[in-house]
C-alpha cells in the first residue's frame, strides 16, 4: 500500500512537471523579441510579479520555514530562474525607461524578501510561526495576481472570442491548481491549498467560458486585435499555477 509521504511525493513531482510547463509558456513572446531586437509594446510587469511570488514560495518551502516542503522551493526555484532570464532579455532590448522599472523593482522585491526573511528567522522561532508569517504573504501576492485572470476573462465574454485565451494553457492552469490542492490536502497545507485552490477556480472558469465561446470565436485574424495590455495579462494568467 502507497504510503501518504510516498503519494504526497508523486504529486508534488506531477505538479512540479505542470508548473514548469506553465513558467515556459512566455518562451514564444521571448522568441519573438529576441528575433526583432525590440519588447515591441509587451510589458515586465506579469514577470516581475511572478519572481515575487516564486522568491516567497521558495523561502517558504525551505527547511528553516516549512520542512518536507522541498517540492514547492525546487519548482518555484525553476521559475525564478526562468524568470530572471525574461527579465534579462527584456532588459536588453528595451528601452531605458522600462529598463530602470525591471532593475527598480527587481531591487525593490530583493529589498523585501531580505527583511522578510530576516525578520521572520530573527523573530519566530518555531516552524509553524514562521510557516504562517511567510504563508499569509505568499497567499497575499496569489491573490492579488489573480486579478489579471479577470480582466482577461471579461475580454473573453465582451469580444465573445477565445482567441487570445488558448485552450491548452486554461488546461493546464486547471489541471495544476487541482495537482497542488491534492499535496495540500494529503498533508494539511492551508497556505498551497488556498493559493492553488484560487487556481483551480480560475482554470475552470476559464475552461467554461472556452466552451461558451469557442463557437463564436472569429476565425479571421483581423477580427479580434490583442492590446498589449491583454498580452501583458494574458502571459500573467497562464502562469498562475506555478505560485504553488
Amino acid at each position: 500500500m502507497v504510503s501518504t509521504e510516498l503519494a504526497r511525493n508523486i504529486v508534488g513531482i506531477i505538479g512540479n512537471v505542470i508548473s514548469f510547463f506553465l513558467f515556459t509558456s512566455p518562451i514564444p513572446t521571448f522568441v519573438k523579441i529576441y528575433k526583432k531586437k525590440s519588447v515591441e509594446q509587451f510589458k515586465p510587469d506579469p514577470y516581475i510579479a511572478t519572481a515575487m511570488n516564486c522568491m516567497l514560495w521558495v523561502f517558504y518551502g525551505l527547511p528553516i520555514v516549512h520542512p518536507d516542503s522541498i517540492l514547492v522551493a525546487t519548482i518555484n526555484g525553476t521559475g525564478l530562474i526562468l524568470e530572471v532570464i525574461y527579465l534579462t532579455i527584456f532588459f536588453i532590448y528595451a528601452e531605458n525607461k522600462a529598463r530602470l522599472k525591471v532593475i527598480g523593482w527587481f531591487i525593490l522585491e530583493l529589498v523585501f524578501l531580505g527583511i522578510v526573511a530576516t525578520c521572520t528567522l530573527l523573530f519566530r522561532k518555531t516552524h509553524e510561526q514562521r510557516s504562517t508569517i511567510v504563508g499569509i504573504l505568499c497567499v497575499i501576492f496569489v491573490v492579488l495576481m489573480y486579478a489579471s485572470p479577470l480582466t482577461v476573462m471579461w475580454r473573453v465574454i465582451e469580444t465573445r472570442s477565445v482567441k487570445y485565451m488558448p485552450f491548452f494553457l486554461s488546461l493546464a492552469n486547471f489541471l495544476n491548481g487541482v495537482i497542488w490542492v491534492t499535496y495540500a490536502l494529503i498533508r494539511f497545507d492551508l497556505y498551497i491549498l488556498i493559493g492553488n485552490g484560487l487556481g483551480a477556480a480560475f482554470g475552470a472558469a476559464q475552461l467554461i467560458l472556452y466552451a461558451c465561446y469557442y463557437k463564436t470565436t472569429p476565425t479571421d485574424e483581423e477580427d479580434v486585435k490583442p492590446t498589449a495590455e491583454s498580452q501583458a495579462e494574458l502571459q500573467l494568467s497562464t502562469r498562475n499555477g506555478k505560485l504553488s
